[in-house]
């Protein structure tokens, strides 16, 4: 399997990365207990975690302070592992054993883009940035996330995703994903 789509999903995140201003760092996101340096951070963190599982490492456990520095350098470093994991795998039904569980490298590298994706339109929300990001892309992340995301993955701060929220029918694709992933649009 192909690792363009994460590819992608990488290359919008750091194409919203690259125009964030360290001056911007405290301001509020779309993810509650987050400004948008602790969203850089888990966002140049998030790459690690998904490298470290697929290369079979646990989770480093290290706080990431990437938003302090070259953090555009440090998420294209830490996506550069992330690819470089993927591709290293030989079969992509390969069980990929995470903290939270086992599953497929498939679908654990379909976690991985919709993690990255949408957290890219969380910091473009969060610095006034367009977030129409990549309409294609968001239509197959929101199609595959309204398959594989249960109500049981719901619930307040700590779930993995928040209630659904309203978006209009006629709002860009990466709108609609964030408010079904728990988003105020």
């Amino acid at each position: 399997m192909s690792t363009a789509p994460l590819e992608q999903a990488i290359e919008v995140a750091g194409g919203v990365i690259a125009n964030v201003d360290a001056s911007q760092m405290s301001s509020p996101t779309p993810c509650a207990s987050w400004d948008v340096a602790a969203l850089i951070n888990h966002m140049v963190g998030g790459q690690g975690f998904f490298a470290a599982a697929v290369n079979g490492q646990p989770p480093s456990g290290e706080p990431v302070d990437a938003a302090s520095g070259d953090f555009q350098a440090a998420f294209a470093s830490a996506s550069a592992d992330c690819i470089a994991a993927f591709r290293s795998l030989d079969d992509m039904n390969q069980i990929v054993k995470a903290p939270f569980g086992e599953m497929p490298a498939q679908a654990f590298m379909g976690l991985a883009m919709t993690d990255t994706f949408q957290h890219a339109w969380d910091l473009a929300k969060a610095t006034g940035q367009d977030t129409d990001l990549a309409p294609e892309m968001a239509e197959m992340l929101l199609a595959a996330s309204k398959q594989n995301i249960q109500d049981s993955f719901r619930g307040p701060e700590g779930a993995p995703f928040g209630a659904e929220q309203d978006a209009t029918a006629d709002a860009p694709a990466a709108d609609r994903l964030a408010a079904f992933l728990g988003r105020a649009v």
